[in-house]
Order: C-alpha cells, then sequence, then structure tokens
C-alpha cells in the first residue's frame, strides 16, 4: 500500500481510518501501531526536535550540491567527480561545488524545472503530460547542463511522497501558499500520530523520542569531536 501523504492536517485527520482500513485490508497480520510506525516514518524527515522548547517543529529543507565553474579558488570546497550516485563522470573534472540546505519548495520547484525544460526539449505540449510521470524519471532528474544543483538520485527517493502531494500535475510553478500550510501542519500532524502512539503504550515509538534521541545523539557525537580536537 502506497501511503498518502498529506500536506494539510485537516485533509490527514479526516482521511486517518479510511487509510487505516485500506492497510488492514491489505496488511491482514498486523495492528494499528504497525500503521502508525509508517506514517512516522513518511512525516518525521520533515521535522525535527527544539531543545529550546522542548518540542518538535517543521524543518522541511534538504541538503544539496550547487556544483559550478571555478572561476576563482574558495576555501572548503571540493571537486565535483561525483555528483551523481557516486558515479564519477568525466565532464564533472572541472567543477567545484558547495553544499547548501534549501527548502522543500525550492527543491519541488528545481524538479518542477527539470521536468518542464524535457517537455520543451522533447516538443511534448505541458497540458498533455502529468509532471508526476516524470518526477522520478533518473535521466530527467540527474541531468544538468554546465553549472547548477547537483541531484542524488538515491537522496531524491525520499522525497518522492513529498513531490507527488505538492507539485501540481500540469504548470511550472508550485504554490506558495500550499507549502506554508503544510509548514504549519506537519507539525500537527506528527503530534497526531504522537498521541494515537502513547494511547497504544508506544511512547518510544513516537516522533518526538524518535527525534530527541538523534538529537541527542548528534550533540554527543559533537561533543566527543570538540574533545578529540582539543
Amino acid at each position: 500500500m502506497e501511503m498518502p501523504f498529506y500536506l494539510s492536517y485537516k485533509e490527514f485527520e479526516s482521511h486517518y481510518y479510511d487509510n487505516l482500513e485500506k492497510w488492514f485490508e491489505e496488511y491482514h497480520n498486523t495492528t494499528e501501531t504497525d500503521f502508525l510506525k509508517s506514517l512516522v516514518d513518511i512525516y518525521r524527515p520533515y521535522l525535527y526536535y527544539n531543545f529550546a522548547n522542548d518540542r518538535i517543529q517543521a524543518d522541511a529543507s534538504i541538503q544539496i550540491k550547487d556544483c559550478f565553474f571555478p572561476y576563482y579558488e574558495k576555501i572548503g570546497l571540493s571537486f565535483c567527480t561525483n555528483c551523481e550516485n557516486g558515479k564519477e563522470k568525466k565532464n564533472n573534472m572541472n567543477h567545484v561545488f558547495e553544499w547548501k540546505t534549501i527548502t522543500m519548495m525550492e527543491y519541488a520547484q528545481h524538479i518542477l524545472d527539470k521536468v518542464n525544460r524535457h517537455f520543451s526539449k522533447s516538443g511534448i505540449f505541458p497540458k498533455n503530460e502529468n509532471v508526476h510521470d516524470y518526477i522520478n524519471n533518473l535521466e530527467i532528474i540527474t541531468f544538468r547542463e554546465g553549472a547548477g544543483y547537483c541531484v542524488n538520485y538515491n537522496l531524491h527517493q525520499r522525497t518522492i511522497s513529498f513531490l507527488k502531494a505538492y507539485l501540481p500535475c500540469y504548470g511550472q510553478t508550485v504554490n506558495i501558499a500550499t507549502y506554508r500550510d503544510f509548514i504549519f501542519s506537519v507539525a500537527q500532524i506528527a503530534n497526531f500520530i504522537d498521541q494515537k502512539l502513547k494511547a497504544v503504550q508506544a511512547v518510544e515509538a513516537t516522533i518526538y523520542s524518535r527525534l530527541k534521541s538523534d538529537a541527542r545523539f548528534k550533540v554527543q557525537m559533537s561533543h566527543q569531536f570538540l574533545t578529540m580536537c582539543n
């Protein structure tokens, strides 16, 4: 069963029991806890634990390589020889890159632009083709003309559910209002999931617990690294 991804809390809440019923129809020997854990995996990447406020908040972002031609030297940049899934490409040897963190809205627009450029080059009339049919096409997604963002196809797989929910089927621009609604809603969705998990005595599986644990681990690793450096 492909779990639906919702950008609005109201939609998520109103479809919860319908999706749970479909889950049981496909997976007979499972429980609601299993269903909830699958939801945790879907929405957790778009959240983070805030130590100061002791709560989870929206963090819909992704790291991506920004590749360009080295017209001048920059400290901390590396040669972009493996922008695509660890496979070295000779035409990348003259590039350098730096890591950038961009919002999922920016990433979605980048993917949409790639698909529309493919339509234009191939003589495809956009209104006759569904954008969603092309958002996971390896050749289109990883193709790069000169400088620009280098999409890692493996990492891209984690964004497909979001992209299917967010990108328009036809068109060239993403909807800012819909994205804002998602940023506002995702923490509410997480809270809904966590309350359900607490009700079935599965606190350790909640998004809150997992993100808090991840955050503590990162802090510990950072402290250990600083200790070793000193």
